[in-house]
């Protein structure tokens, strides 16, 4: 008899239509897996093979626009979701309202649905649900009221249990978010849930994973404890995503996610010498292959939409298959040898709101010569994603698990190590580079120079010009800190590369490939936030601090004149932190209005606890949503 395994993951929803979300399980057994929701909406998938696993991706359609409606998973006519003895709350799916659509008589009768299948009267407190959508914090509930949206990120998620019951880095901020929005129904809930990347740890796994590792073959040969093939991507899967409030959180909770290096490695697409190493090991082959495969199953599958799915030739292919695991491991051994051939980037809308989110792994050009964050395909597909129909967004999400500005002495270490690799002080210097671009993980955007000032003019076309939006954010992790830092454009300075990517153009100096216009009208602000949980040693700390000092940044331009590198188009100062712990930071839009949270989990005598660590307005009319004017 075929059961659940993993999930359910709520992880599409429709921002267009408000009709129709997709939900993602793993199955023990093939199978036929059906979504019930209690107002009437539905649908069924069966499951698909890859590697003796069963996974299904349904496609739920008539749901109630506006509404929030409890749902259930079964497969053949057993209930396998949520629990029997399940004390949390129903899994729900909320969906937006249609435009121009008034929520009373919709959300009344999601809502009684939802109560219903519980077992409760309708508006009974203690159903366990939320606020019922993204049209409650819209204010007067009128069809002309601006709806929110609230969206929470963070990245590099360390997710072992400690086996003792001491974390040695601390209470974990997505449990402890679970844990709070399970206890308290009246709180309010993110609408979407990014996941900037490192959600597994491929390179570091848990004494738990070990002892599963070391079941099956010896450690004592590469790749030792750390995994070697899908079936083993499976356990760290399996640790990140039973814990039981993590379990019903993302069951209710959309999510998009993007991988960063840990996923697969540390340092993943360093360099070109990091590559050519790496390829000549026994062992990672398998490894990058495997990876590919699980982010496509665990993560990648969830990120489209159901028309992006219907177009997939993949997606087609592996389900078409008996055993789909050939078929994938295909795509994933191409999609490494030739990255031009994939694109995990991809775009996402929430009603006035544009998420594009970019990868800044395996989209990379490494021939020193050549050297981009994105290939020439992927950067234009990334600027039409950004700059096409500006008139239907308010604010712009680029999502972007490295962070675009780091602080500024880093930075420019960055920069001058960049030239170094490229030999402009000569063979020895470069040789010398490339042993500290691995060592010191000298690998973000500023270690791309040209890519870098390719997307600070991306960044400013699309602040620009009468449709500008009223926030560009650029939503980051990776580092292990928090922080907000804000650019600024300082007139005449040069745009380098404005007029030479082909895509849609926009703005005051757009295509002149010379100097910077004026300087963008929208708010551009870099948002980094890092880690959900995992740690940072205090000589890394003090490191990221002394990175913003007058003291750093004088030494920053020592380095810049040493390594030629000349200015950054743009100048930034810090806005807020750094703050250090285990953190999630939330946006809420609403119309033209963008305001800022950060929180912290915390251990305390009751245990662990989410905490408010800063409160800001983004834009001055933000009063509204927190009740004072906080604005930075």
């Amino acid at each position: 008899m075929a059961g659940l395994r993993l999930g359910p993951l709520l992880r599409y929803v429709d921002w267009e239509t408000g009709s129709t979300a997709t939900v993602w399980v793993e199955a023990s057994r093939p199978c036929t897996v059906e979504v019930r929701c209690a107002d009437g909406a539905g649908g069924t998938a069966p499951t698909f093979s890859v590697a003796g696993h069963h996974y299904a991706l349904v496609v739920v359609d008539g749901l109630t626009p506006g509404s929030t409606t409890a749902y259930e998973v079964l497969i053949g006519s057993r209930r396998v979701w949520p629990p029997e003895d399940s004390r949390l709350p129903p899994s729900t799916i909320t969906t937006p309202l249609a435009p121009g659509a008034t929520p009373t008589a919709e959300r009344a009768a999601g809502d009684d649905a939802s109560s219903a299948a519980d077992g409760r009267a309708p508006g009974d407190p203690a159903d366990g649900r939320a606020p019922r959508g993204p049209a409650d914090r819209g204010g007067s509930g009128s069809p002309d009221a601006p709806s929110g949206v609230r969206v929470s990120f963070g990245s590099c998620r360390w997710a072992a249990a400690p086996g003792d019951g001491n974390d040695p880095v601390g209470p974990d901020a997505l449990v402890t978010l679970a844990t709070r929005l399970a206890a308290d129904p009246a709180a309010e809930r993110p609408d979407v849930l990014l996941l900037l990347g490192d959600q597994v740890y491929a390179d570091e796994t848990s004494v738990a994973t070990r002892r599963r590792l070391a079941a099956r073959r010896d450690l004592g040969e590469p790749p030792g404890t750390e995994i070697a093939d899908y079936e083993e991507y499976t356990y760290l899967y399996d640790e990140s995503w039973r814990d039981p409030e993590v379990r019903w959180l993302l069951s209710t909770i959309p999510s998009c996610a993007v991988f960063d290096d840990h996923d697969v490695i540390d340092d993943w697409n360093t360099s070109a010498a990091w590559q050519r190493d790496l390829r000549a090991t026994p062992w990672w082959h398998e490894r990058i292959v495997s990876g590919l495969m699980s982010y496509w199953v665990y993560q990648h599958l969830g990120n489209l939409s159901p028309a992006e799915l219907d177009a997939d030739p993949v997606y087609a292919a592996v389900r078409a298959a008996p055993d789909g695991t050939e078929v994938l491991r295909r795509f994933a051994a191409e999609a490494d040898a030739e990255p031009t051939r994939t694109r995990w980037s991809y775009r996402r809308v929430f009603g006035r709101v544009r998420l594009v989110m970019v990868d800044t792994r395996a989209a990379r050009v490494l021939t020193e010569d050549r050297r981009a964050m994105l290939d020439p395909q992927e950067a234009a597909w990334v600027r039409t994603a950004v700059l096409d129909d500006p008139s239907s967004y308010d604010h712009l999400l680029i999502g972007s698990s490295l962070p675009w500005l780091l602080p500024p002495l880093i930075h420019d270490v960055e920069r001058w190590n960049a030239a170094l690799c490229a030999g402009v002080r000569g063979s020895r210097w470069a040789r010398f580079g490339e042993k500290l671009r691995r060592a010191a993980d000298l690998e973000h955007w500023a270690a791309f120079p040209d890519s870098f000032d390719r997307f600070t003019e991306l960044l400013r076309e699309a602040g620009s010009g009468p449709d500008a939006p009223a926030t560009v954010c650029v939503l980051s992790g990776d580092v292990h800190h928090a922080y907000i830092t804000e650019p600024h454009w300082p007139k005449g300075r040069r745009a380098p590369g404005a007029d030479s990517t082909p895509g849609p153009r926009r703005g005051p100096a757009a295509g002149s490939g010379t100097t910077s216009g004026e300087a963008p009208t929208a708010r551009i602000l870099q948002l980094t936030c890092s880690p959900v949980h995992n740690s940072v040693p205090r000589s890394i700390r003090a490191g990221f601090r002394f990175g913003w000092s007058r003291t750093g940044r004088r030494i920053g331009r020592a380095l810049a004149r040493h390594g030629r590198t000349g200015r950054s188009p743009v100048e930034w100062g810090r806005e807020g932190g750094p703050w250090f712990g285990n953190q999630l930071m939330t946006l809420t839009l609403r119309g033209r209005n963008a305001a800022l949270t950060l929180v912290q989990a915390t251990a305390g005598a009751q245990g662990a606890q989410i905490e408010a660590v800063l409160e800001r307005s983004l834009t001055p009319e933000d009063e509204a949503i927190f009740g004072h004017s906080t604005e930075c």
